[in-house]
């Protein structure tokens, strides 16, 4: 056998001197099957040639493959890197493989990947689908593999979610707000689209401030990257309410880190000339001038509870639709504080 091809269950076969049934018995743990003397020369044989059985051609004859897929909208988001440490412990304690697409936002990854997952017969599928096109949407609503998604919910498609309690942790942070003394807030999101996290965080800041006659609520939708758009909404805001003590909520940790940069471009700063309170914890928040408030989510905690979740579908639980939320937890650092 050439050193370059990949040994065989016959090659190992071969060098114990026995057939390939015993061999497949040795794999599927029925050692008890075989004689000492059998198990010894197969174990050898394993050795010498260094031989790895193929988990995926074991699985598909079994018809388990014990693999879940996991999709994610923009693996450079710090949500989603911390989401995938919870997965990643759930699935090796759970004993599943998740196999990673990153979809960069873009609708032709989003159903190259679907389709790739279904072509590896994956079990189950967790979703995190903000950012997700249409296309891919509905790709998803038609497959009927077990899924859950994260933090995302999708019109009409009735499907297990796991995340954060947007309306317990946007109230959370405009009522921190609204104790520091700040006069006049800014909720500041992304376009909300059909996005229910930013519609559901924005909802109970406004309702939040529905019950503060005296304070100025606002809120603009930037789109991640538009600088100048930006800069003149926090500048104009900080202009128009000369003289109020003024603050910031940042609807998602990508867009807090823009709007830092934005306030430093116009000479403002945090903590003094404006609050500043940001949704998801950010590992530069603490050291960045005199800190940055944020609303932590338990990320680890909600990747770990969405795999749960899915291999109980996977098991064939066939309870009611799932929304399991989490509470956050307020960080409060020097950009907030009097």
């Amino acid at each position: 056998m050439s050193k370059s091809t990949r040994p065989t269950i016959s090659d190992v076969a071969k060098a114990a001197k026995t057939g390939k049934t015993s061999i497949s018995r040795y794999l599927n743990g029925e050692k008890h099957l075989l004689s000492d003397a059998l198990l010894a020369r197969i174990e050898q044989a394993i050795a010498d040639l260094d031989y790895r059985p193929s988990l995926m051609a074991r699985g598909l004859k079994r018809g388990k493959t014990r693999l879940i897929g996991l999709i994610i909208a923009d693996i450079t988001n710090p949500y989603s890197v911390n989401v995938l440490s919870g997965i990643e412990a759930a699935c090796r304690e759970k004993g599943f493989t998740p196999l990673v697409c990153n979809t960069n936002n873009e609708v032709d990854q989003e159903l190259h990947y679907l389709d790739l997952l279904r072509s590896y017969q994956v079990e189950g599928i967790v979703v995190n689908a903000v950012g997700m096109r249409e296309e891919g949407l509905n790709r998803l609503q038609q497959s009927a593999l077990p899924m859950v998604l994260i933090d995302r919910k999708i019109p009409d498609f009735a499907c297990d979610v796991v995340g954060l309690d947007n309306t317990q942790a946007a109230t959370t942070a405009t009522e921190h707000l609204i104790e520091q003394g700040f006069e006049a807030i800014l909720f500041l999101s992304e376009p909300l689209g059909m996005v229910n996290t930013r519609r559901e965080r924005l909802s109970a800041f406004r309702s939040t401030l529905a019950r503060y006659a005296g304070v100025v609520a606002e809120n603009v939708e930037i789109p991640l990257h538009e600088s100048e758009q930006l800069d003149n909404a926090l500048r104009q805001f900080h202009t128009r309410h000369r003289g109020m003590r003024k603050a910031v909520i940042s609807a998602n940790g990508a867009l807090t880190l823009q709007i830092a940069r934005a306030l430093k471009r116009i000479g403002l700063h945090w903590g003094s000339d404006i609050g500043l309170l940001g949704f998801d914890e950010l590992e530069w928040a603490e050291l960045a001038g005199v800190g940055i408030t944020t609303l932590k989510q338990p990320t680890w905690q909600i990747g770990f509870a969405a795999v749960e979740q899915v291999v109980r579908r996977i098991n064939g639980a066939d309870e009611a639709v799932r929304e399991q939320v989490f509470s956050g937890e307020l960080i409060v650092r020097g950009s907030t504080s009097r």
